[in-house]
This record gives C-alpha cells, structure tokens and sequence, in this order.
C-alpha cells in the first residue's frame, strides 16, 4: 500500500487520538484509585489490615489523633527504615481514621523538645487525643497500640475496688486460681485498682467505678456485707464471680438482687470430644446484651452453676441471661464428689442449655446502675484467660460495668506466626534448598530463557 501525505496525516490523527485517550485513561483510573480504595489481606492472621476490634475502636473515636515519633532519620544504606516502617504500620489505622496525623521529630535535632516530652528512647512515640497523651516504645504491634488507644478514648478514670480477705480470686495474684493475667489486661486498657478494706473503712467508696466480688471462700462479716449492701443501695455497680451456691454471708445481697444459684453444677458430656472433662462447658448461645452483641467467639467454663434473677419491681432491676452453656449436657440436681460418675437423671437433672450469668440494670439517679453476676470464677482464672474468647467476653463485661458501652468491642487479635520446621537431615535441607532457590532464581532464569527463546522464534518466523 503506497503511504502518501494524506495517509501519514489520518495515521499521526488517529495516533494522537489515542494518546489522548490512553492519559485521560490513566488520570481517571489515578483519580478512582484516590477516591476509592480497596484491599484484599490475604495473610494469616490477617496481618495487613486491622482486626474487626481496632476498627471499632477507632470508629469511636470522633477527635483527630496525633502521633509525635521522636526517631533519627532513616538511613536506607545501613538497612535502617524505622520511619517508613511507622508510616506502613499506621497507613492500616489511616484507611479507618484518616484523621491520624503523623509527624517525625529527631531527637538529635531537637534535643529540648524530645526532653521537655520525657523522651528516653530513640523510636519513642508519642501519641494524643483529646488532650490526653500517652507514649508507646518500638517494638510494639496492633494489640499494643489499639490497646492504647483504647485507654487514651476511656471515659471513666475512676478506680476498680476488689473485694479481698476472704480467700477470693485476686485480680494481682499470680496463682492459677487467681485473676491476675486479666488484672494485666485491664490495667493495659487503663483500668485502675483500689483494695478498700471494708473492716477499717466506714463504707464501700462511692468514687469507684465497681466493687468486684471474686469467689469468696470464708465467710464475710455482717459489717461489711452491711457495708456492700449500702453500695449496692447507693448505685454502685458490681461484679458478683460465684464458684457455688454458697454466698458465704452475702445472702442478704443476693436476695436484695433476686439471686438464685443451683445447688449441682453443670455437666458437659460432648466436652471429651475437646479432650477436656465433663465438667468443662461451652457457651452455646449468648442472650441479646450490650456485652453480647455481635460477640461470636466461643467461652470457656469450668465447673460452673446456674444463675438466675428476678425482675424486682420493687427495687426496679431489669434482668438479661447472658450465656449458655452445654446444649447438650444437664444441669446436676445435687452436688457432686470428686471422682463420682456423672450420669443424667431426667426424673432429677435438668436439660440444657444452662445459663450461667445475669445482667441487672436499673436507673439510679442521673446514671443507672449495673450489676453483673456469673455462677463461675475459673472462666476468668489464670489458667482459662486465654483460652477461646474468655478474655474478650471478660473485658467486655468490666467495659460495661464502668459504662464504656462504647469500647465494647472484640478485642485485637494476637497474631500467631507461622514457623516451618526444617529437620536438621540432608535430604531435608536439601529439599528446602531446592524449592527456597527454585522461586529465587531458578523459575525466573527459565521464565527469561524461554521468552528470548520465544521471540527469536517469532523473529525467524
């Protein structure tokens, strides 16, 4: 075909037009990509974005956050990307809450303004909200700093009184029985602890937030129950762990609450099939509760009893069933020994599912009241914290009681990493050699040989 004038114009036309085309393409596509983003994790764990807990932390919070990292500056040639490392981490916080500012001070440079913040570390960051400020020091990840957050959005500074002297489950104690790993929590997510010694003091201190009762094992005085029960008539919230029916001089409490506790606990045949004993309980079914709502993780029980409270119209309590357990175990009409065979009695026992915490709540003054009861202590222990979602559902609960409705959330999650263990023989090693490498370098040498290979083919051709 013979190229005149005319030819080269139309094809310098139709060329140029698409040029044009091709950019505005590619300014549209830059402009969506900007207004619009999206993204697939498709790591364990989730690793590249952040846990359903963090992103409902940080929907609650309405102030813009500002992040001070007092870090020397980068040096890229040494392998030093601290800075960048910040940057990439809080990008997964910036998708949520655009409004999380970061700017990065050196130390070196400003040495006045790093002292005047009480800096000690270089990488320290310094992170403020609502004029509140707290510091975090590397290496920390998402748990730490959502943890964080969390305690800087807390509305309610005041104390947690526990209850102590009688042989309770202490929220510092470092026995297995004891609830000191998930007074540790509590304490990461800004809680504050006071032990009143109810025998000295004329009352149960009203500037608390609750009074948690932990599984009594001697009986308390009538001075101090006298004491609880004028907390309780006062508006005080509570935290009631019962590991039996025996209330252990609080009887007047539990009836001024509508408490009833079963005298046998709950059995759980299906739980061997978990490789635990029958006196270990799943929740099966959570009830419709600002500490419920949404919660999806499975809890864990250990000799637990049944719960139950009336509505008071007397004392005005609304009360919520919370969790059930052992849909398809029972309920033991009486107490059992040690090592006595469990077997279900359907003229005695009863069926389950058993729910084994209440929630009662009423209006008291300008604020309500909260009380929250659970026929079992071992849930929370040291040894079942961290078992299932024990701990979300325990945090859940303190949140509640202090009226951070807000905060109730699931918890972030622990990442887990994933190692690969190589046996220390040659054909192992050798075979570990082979497919590290392969990705390496072989499979991107044989790529780049078959394609020269393929387009001096089609040259040829």
């Amino acid at each position: 075909m013979k190229i005149n004038a005319k030819l080269r114009l139309q094809i310098l036309i139709q060329n140029s037009f698409f040029v044009i085309l091709f950019i505005i393409l590619v300014f549209l596509l830059g402009f969506l990509a900007n207004q619009y983003k999206f993204s697939k994790d498709i790591t364990q764990a989730n690793r590249n974005t952040l846990t359903t807990g963090s992103i409902n932390v940080l929907k609650q919070m309405r102030a813009p956050i500002t992040i001070s990292v007092f870090a020397s500056k980068d040096d890229v040639n040494n392998g030093d990307t601290f800075r960048q490392g910040i940057i990439n981490f809080m990008a997964r916080y910036q998708r949520t809450k655009p409004d999380i500012n970061i700017k990065f001070i050196s130390p070196i440079e400003e040495p006045k303004l790093a002292q005047e913040m009480g800096i000690k570390v270089d990488g320290e960051v310094v992170v403020e909200y609502q004029k509140r400020s707290e510091h975090i020091s590397p290496p920390f990840a998402e748990q730490e700093m959502t943890n964080l957050f969390i305690r800087l959005s807390r509305t309610n500074q005041q104390a947690i009184m526990y209850l102590d002297g009688h042989g309770e489950r202490n929220l510092i104690g470092l026995k297995n029985n004891d609830i000191g790993e998930f007074g540790k929590q509590l304490e990461s997510k800004g809680f504050k602890f006071a032990n009143p010694n109810l025998t000295v003091e004329s009352e149960v201190p009203l500037n608390g937030v609750m009074l948690v009762i932990a599984s009594p094992q001697k009986n308390i005085s009538s001075l101090e129950v006298k004491k609880i029960k004028k907390f309780l008539e006062s508006g005080g919230n509570l935290l009631w762990l019962l590991d039996d029916n025996n209330f252990h001089g609080l009887e007047e409490v539990a009836s001024y609450l509508g408490l009833s506790v079963s005298s046998g606990r709950v059995v759980d045949p299906t739980a061997k099939l978990e490789g635990a004993d029958e006196n270990v309980s799943f929740a099966s079914a959570y009830g419709v509760h600002a500490i419920t709502k949404n919660f999806m993780l499975r809890t864990i029980f250990s000799n637990a009893y049944e719960v139950n409270a009336k509505n008071s119209f007397e004392n005005g309590w609304e009360v919520s069933k919370l969790i059930e357990v052992s849909p398809n175990g029972w309920l033991e009409s009486s107490p059992l020994g040690k090592n006595q065979k469990v077997t279900f009695d359907k003229n005695k026992d009863k069926p389950g599912p058993i729910n084994i915490a209440v929630a009662l709540q009423r209006t008291y003054g300008k604020k309500g009241q909260r009380v929250l009861v659970v026929g079992n202590g071992n849930f929370l222990s040291n040894t079942f914290i961290t078992t299932g979602g024990n701990l979300d559902i325990g945090i859940n609960m303190i949140n509640w009681l202090s009226g951070d409705d807000n905060l109730i959330s699931i918890q972030p999650m622990v990442l887990k990493d994933v190692n690969v263990t190589i046996p220390n023989d040659r054909t192992s090693v050798f075979i570990a050699w082979i497919v590290f490498h392969s990705f390496q370098y072989f499979v991107p040498i044989i790529i780049f040989v078959l394609g020269i290979f393929f387009w001096f083919k089609r040259k040829k051709a």
